[in-house]
């Protein structure tokens, strides 16, 4: 990490590292199903777009993994067992990603019964994120009162991802 000016200091800070392991975890996750799916995929341009996608996806991974030994104290730990792990992740980015979607609908609604569809729908999917970070905390998959762990996962699962064959 190249430090440009002697006013910033030579690390991350707290709350970039946690965008930066939001982006790592779910381009991981992504990456591991673009690999798994593209096996399936027959259309020849589909495929084309799967392919660039995964070196996007690659690329994104080797550069933001570099900021990774900046973050603050990072440590190694034991392997989890990868199936759950990654099922319960690919579960969890997708509530994430619903909560949000579902915040950003509601502020462009209209209609009033549209608007209370959404807000029950939104409950749903922050009863279901709930749901699976209790799962993966209890079970240990993600350690989020233990910021090392958190990021060393995360290095975990982008290596392995990057390292998969398509």
């Amino acid at each position: 990490m190249e430090n440009t000016s002697t006013s910033y200091p030579n690390h991350l800070a707290w709350h970039e590292t946690l965008e930066l392991h939001e982006l790592v975890a779910s381009q991981a996750v992504a990456l591991m199903k673009l690999k798994q799916f593209i096996g399936n995929v027959n259309d020849g341009e589909l495929r084309i777009i799967y392919e660039q996608t995964i070196k996007g996806l690659e690329n994104n991974l080797n550069e933001l993994l570099q900021f990774f030994p900046y973050a603050p104290s990072v440590h190694n730990q034991t392997e989890t067992r990868v199936s759950t792990a990654f099922y319960a992740s690919d579960l969890l980015v997708f509530a994430k990603t619903s909560v949000r979607n579902y915040a950003i609908a509601i502020t462009e609604t209209a209609t009033p019964a549209l608007r209370e569809t959404l807000r029950k729908q939104l409950q749903l999917a922050i009863d279901t994120h709930a749901r699976i970070f209790d799962f993966m905390y209890r079970r240990g998959l993600y350690p989020a009162y233990d910021f090392e762990r958190l990021l060393q996962n995360d290095i975990r699962n982008a290596n392995r991802a990057l390292q998969m064959g398509y």
